[in-house]
């Protein structure tokens, strides 16, 4: 997981470099729903890369037992802040994949990794370390859901600048997001991502908050491979070669 500074000071505006019907409970639960048709209501969910908050919220008004963690104290703020006016129970705290182990949670009966979060794990053998502590938390039988980007379109890409062609508002207040890729020449080494939100004031004042992140793509067979070797069976994907972003889920052996 990143560094805990990161995406601290991309928390106040988070909602505006998510599609629209993920920034609320509804819309992003409805988007991931159909990954835990097997799990009952009232099972224990994990979404341990929950940003604001909005999935884990959804879940929880779904009638799961939830908890979220994220590296980011700002996001478990944000996830705070969500549950409580939503009226509902989340347990959330700041927690790296590396000390899900120690937490001494019971097992859950699906773990969520969603927002193209693996990627920040620095390198192959860090992505199979999260992916196992992920597996380890996992009752047997449970299902783990992960979302990620399509890198290969990423490095293809000749033009790495992305500055939105229209103007994104949530609450009533306009914004523009732009990313930056830097890529690396390895597929293994470090890449890093600009991404910043540039907020116009009703005064006409301009304010850009952003952050550099660090990450380490893979290929999507990679990321298979990468279950198998954390113990858990992959069972479907919805990866295409001209997708920007896919879902993948496995499950840990009864």
């Amino acid at each position: 997981m990143p560094a805990d500074h990161d995406y601290d000071t991309l928390a106040s505006v988070y909602d505006w470099i998510v599609p629209e019907a993920l920034t609320t409970p509804r819309g992003s639960v409805e988007a991931f729903l159909p990954y835990l048709d097997d799990v009952p209501a009232g099972a224990r969910v994990l979404d341990c890369a929950a940003g604001a908050g909005p999935l884990a919220v959804g879940l929880a008004q779904r009638g799961f037992a939830v908890t979220a963690t994220d590296a980011s104290a700002g996001m478990i703020d944000r996830v705070r802040a969500l549950a409580g006016a939503e009226g509902v129970d989340v347990v959330a705290q700041v927690c790296l994949w590396a000390e899900l182990a120690a937490q001494g949670f019971e097992p859950f009966d699906a773990v969520l990794c969603v927002g193209n979060s693996l990627a920040h794990a620095p390198g192959k053998d860090a992505r199979r370390a999260a992916l196992a502590t992920m597996a380890g938390v996992l009752a047997p039988g449970g299902v783990l859901v992960v979302t990620s980007r399509n890198f290969e379109l990423i490095r293809a890409e000749p033009y790495r600048l992305k500055v939105f062609d229209h103007v994104v508002v949530r609450d009533g207040r306009p914004g523009v997001p732009i990313y930056s890729w830097w890529v690396a020449e390895d597929w293994d080494d470090m890449h890093e991502f600009d991404v910043a939100v540039v907020l116009i004031g009703d005064d006409g004042t301009v304010t850009a908050p952003g952050e550099r992140l660090q990450f380490w793509p893979y290929r999507h067979e990679t990321l298979d491979e990468d279950l198998c070797a954390a113990g858990l069976d992959p069972e479907t994907t919805s990866y295409e070669a001209d997708v920007t972003n896919y879902v993948v889920t496995a499950r840990r052996p009864r």
